[in-house]
């Protein structure tokens, strides 16, 4: 999504805009350089001089990209243009992840529907290989139509899911009442194109229709303003990490009152399940996150 130039916006328009969100600044890397295509067999591809990556699925196969460096706190955002028309079927997985049994993860994953049908995305936390913390939301737009930014914030404090700029939601820092929180396992980003028809549309009522394949994703425009880990050390300073003359000051963000307004207005519009307030599921009691009122 290009920005619209500055210089044609009087101060309260440039005002109004950035607190619409529509600005997205993110430095346009070399896909080349920043992510490595693991699997497909040829189904993923990176086009136009590293700035655009496709992902397809057939009925032999999906693909998947990860990057190549791994991460310990950051912002990182990610243009996609999701399957069109007849996605049911297919899910579109982007998220971060750390390797093993009691692995980290932040995700997003976009279930695929009839045309027509809207698509939902599914996001979810997991700390010290513990899930279960899932929400789901329907888009304001057809993510089929354009590419739309995606974005997930880590810091010590707080995880914030974002679409476009809009915050959608954030799972809070609740150690303090003994909800672990992924803080000490560097995670990389992935991503995946592949059939869960066995589940993704109406429970896996609806199949994937093959007549449909090759279905294909796009990305663009990919963004870590993050600290990097390597050889058992960050790339953000011990001493300042919260400087933002080094990262943009994400490392102690938070959402002001603009942005809970934002966010609160996705959740009552657009959100279509909240494990917070799913008490058939959890009969012993929600998760304590939840009852703290620590996570949104």
């Amino acid at each position: 999504m290009a920005s619209p130039s500055t210089s044609n916006l009087s101060p309260k328009l440039l005002l109004l805009s950035l607190l619409l969100g529509s600005f997205v600044v993110a430095s346009v890397g070399n896909l080349y350089q920043d992510l490595d295509i693991t699997w497909g067999d040829g189904r993923a591809k990176i086009l136009d001089n590293g700035q655009l990556l496709t992902l397809s699925l057939d009925k032999a196969s999906g693909s998947g990209f990860q990057s190549q460096d791994e991460y310990l706190f950051g912002k990182i955002d990610m243009q996609l243009k999701l399957v069109p028309g007849n996605s049911a079927g297919t899910v579109t997985a982007y998220y971060l992840s750390s390797q093993g049994p009691t692995h980290d993860e932040i995700d997003f994953e976009f279930l695929g529907n009839l045309s027509g049908d809207p698509y939902i995305l599914h996001t979810n936390v997991f700390s010290q290989g513990k899930g279960n913390r899932e929400q789901q939301f329907y888009l304001w737009f057809d993510p089929t139509a354009d590419f739309h930014t995606y974005s997930v914030l880590w810091n010590p404090q707080r995880i914030i899911f974002s679409v476009d700029g809009t915050p959608i939601r954030e799972f809070k820092n609740s150690e303090s009442i003994g909800v672990p929180y992924p803080k000490n396992q560097p995670m990389r980003i992935y991503s995946s194109l592949w059939n869960a028809d066995d589940w993704a549309t109406r429970g896996g009522l609806v199949k994937t229709d093959w007549s449909q394949a090759p279905f294909t994703a796009s990305y663009r425009n990919f963004n870590a303003n993050a600290c990097v880990w390597s050889s058992g050390s960050s790339s953000c300073s011990s001493n300042s990490p919260s400087s933002t003359s080094t990262n943009g000051g994400w490392y102690s963000q938070e959402l002001d009152s603009t942005s809970q307004e934002r966010m609160k207005w996705v959740q009552k519009n657009y959100m279509i399940y909240n494990y917070c307030t799913d008490t058939k599921r959890f009969p012993q009691g929600l998760p304590p996150e939840c009852t703290a009122t620590t996570t949104s």
